[in-house]
């Protein structure tokens, strides 16, 4: 406790966004009990209702009430981006730690593939994926994942190079200490600080391409709701004579990545030694 109370002094714009977070991941997972209606009920005598009492952010073209899509929405980015850091973030630190500290060839090719996956917009590539594999969460999952996991792997790579010059690695080497000892009580634990505020950048960033992907209709397949098929589609076209209908999913995605934002930002001052001295 006496932790947390010194961050949120020493932080309390990072620790207003963890509560903005928590917030979100809270209501994603109590979406059902939260959720004032079914947010895949249609209601035509309800169409295009704007915020009341009733319905506190107004219906869509199908007579949707908008919170409860917004509240159940909350699953979808939160999933997305959960797991791109799990796989992604995770696969791209044990690469990114293997290629630095062993060099030789295994580093040139690993280095030569992520050229080649850097070389083209992140956004088109995977937006190419989806398209190859077709809509769905698990789909826009895995091609976000492909198109992150070289920028957190050569991040990763260039702190694994520096680790590997310390004297306290030589010293492991003679003393006899196998290399994959090395690598797992040495190395990447120097590599967790970056790990962490790469994972916060990832997340927030996996939220925006999942909900840019369901707006041009390539990510979460409609009725499911999500973030970015509320923005796109009826959102996008009925903007003018029902704005509610894009406004609360837009507020939503701008609240959740700016919090995880300020997150990444405190985790890089907190974890980075010379930042703390300042």
């Amino acid at each position: 406790l006496g932790a947390v109370g010194s961050f949120v002094r020493k932080k309390p714009v990072a620790a207003l966004g963890v509560l903005i977070i928590l917030a979100w991941a809270l209501v994603a997972a109590a979406a059902p009990l939260v959720a004032p209606y079914d947010p895949l009920a249609i209601d035509h005598g309800a169409r295009f209702r704007p915020p009341s009492r009733e319905f506190l952010l107004g219906t869509d073209n199908f007579g949707r009430d908008v919170l409860s899509r917004t509240l159940y929405g909350a699953r979808v980015s939160l999933y997305v981006g959960f797991m791109v850091v799990l796989f992604a973030d995770t696969a791209g630190c044990i690469l990114g730690v293997i290629s630095g500290y062993l060099g030789g060839r295994f580093d040139f090719l690993f280095q030569r593939l992520v050229d080649a996956f850097m070389a083209f917009p992140m956004l088109i590539l995977a937006l190419t994926i989806v398209a190859v594999l077709g809509p769905s969460i698990n789909n826009v999952v895995l091609a976000i994942a492909v198109v992150e996991t070289p920028r957190q792997g050569r991040v990763i790579r260039a702190v694994a190079l520096a680790v590997k010059q310390n004297v306290y690695i030589e010293a492991a080497r003679a003393v006899g200490c196998r290399e994959g000892r090395i690598i797992l009580r040495h190395v990447l634990p120097q590599c967790m600080a970056p790990y962490l505020v790469m994972a916060s950048i990832s997340l927030g960033w996996a939220i925006v391409v999942e909900a840019s992907l369901s707006f041009l209709g390539l990510g979460t397949p409609p009725p499911l709701p999500s973030w970015g098929n509320m923005l796109g589609g009826f959102g996008r076209e009925f903007a003018e004579t029902a704005p509610w209908m894009a406004l609360a999913p837009g507020i939503a995605i701008t609240l959740l990545v700016l919090a995880i934002n300020l997150l990444g930002d405190a985790l890089r001052d907190v974890l980075d030694p010379r930042l703390r001295r300042l």
